[in-house]
């Protein structure tokens, strides 16, 4: 794709502008939304996700439209399964609801900076080196393989990373909330207060999960406009969305079983790509080898696929048996 530089800031001005108004406009009071609020938020964000894929294909084609459907289908279910490590924070730390929005606000820009700059790093990796497909799909594969030994995510799968760990054991800490507040003085003396530790924990949550989704998104495309859209739009919407099917969210049993097919399906065709364009000297002489590729329309299939199986299969399995359901507390 040839995307002209007024182009470029004019995307990023009109997202920067619709997050700004998501964060200072509609989450200025910290409140928990309402059914009604959250509904409409998430069908006004996807409905701007699909009308921006209308536009790529009308502009720039079917194909790059593909590119870009794929990938905001596979970023927004990985930003789903990182809902559920969000969950699990909330819970571990008893953050009042009242809070959680503004919590979520902040793990939502810390998501989008960590995305960005992995964006720009993978891009530049892969106008340098080409061999870093068989990085990115080694580590998909291997990620794919993690998830699915460890099922469904729940509070007590929650460890404690050891930068937080150490932020919690070296830096003096209130008891108690004090708002929306990371500072505070008690007694003369500056305390960091519990949700600094919460926004520590979701940035570093955000940090693993950014080293996820980023080889993922560059198996489908190789355009940085393209990752970068899909990317900010699987993001948007995700704090309504969190209030709104909280419960629904906990009942989806097989989700990463259903990631992991996914993440796995685009190792594979990151590797299919890296031995047809091969340049390693130690790999067939440095030649490419005469592989099958695996064509978008063929990814696009298997994503929507996996992740309607997935659903369905989840709902099916919590409704036969109530108790395979995470409680939500």
């Amino acid at each position: 794709m040839d995307v002209p530089t007024w182009l470029w800031l004019t995307t990023v001005g009109l997202m920067a502008g619709l997050l700004a108004v998501d964060v200072f406009v509609i989450g200025r009071r910290p409140h928990e939304p309402s059914m009604r609020e959250s509904a409409v938020a998430i069908a006004f964000y996807i409905a701007l996700a699909v009308l921006f894929g209308a536009g790529v294909w009308l502009f720039a084609g079917g194909r790059y439209a593909g590119e870009y459907y794929a990938g905001w289908l596979t970023e927004y279910s990985l930003s789903i399964d990182n809902l559920f490590v969000f969950v699990i924070i909330m819970a571990r730390f008893a953050v009042p609801r009242h809070l959680q929005q503004t919590a979520l606000l902040i793990g939502i820009i810390l998501a989008l900076v960590m995305r960005g700059i992995f964006i720009a790093l993978g891009a530049a990796a892969i106008a340098e080196f080409s061999w870093v497909f068989y990085v990115f799909g080694a580590f998909l594969v291997y990620t794919a393989v993690k998830l699915a030994a460890q099922g469904h995510a729940g509070s007590e799968d929650f460890t404690e990373p050891r930068l937080l760990r150490l932020v919690r054991s070296r830096l003096p800490a209130t008891g108690d909330y004090h708002g929306v507040r990371l500072l505070t003085r008690v007694d003369g003396t500056r305390l960091i207060t519990p949700m600094f530790i919460v926004i520590v924990a979701l940035g570093l949550t955000d940090l693993l999960f950014a080293l996820d989704s980023i080889p993922a998104i560059y198996g489908l495309t190789k355009e940085p406009y393209l990752v970068f859209a899909a990317n900010v739009f699987a993001l948007m919407g995700l704090r309504q969305l969190y209030f709104l099917i909280g419960g629904l969210l906990q009942r989806l049993v097989y989700l990463s079983l259903g990631l992991s097919v996914v993440l796995g399906f685009i190792g594979v065709k990151l590797v299919l790509e890296a031995l047809h364009t091969n340049e390693l000297s130690f790999v067939n002489g440095g030649q490419p080898i005469g592989v099958p590729t695996i064509p978008i329309w063929l990814s696009l299939a298997t994503i929507l696929g996996t992740l309607a199986v997935t659903t369905a299969a989840s709902l099916a399995k919590v409704r036969r048996d109530p108790a395979q359901a995470p409680s939500d507390g």
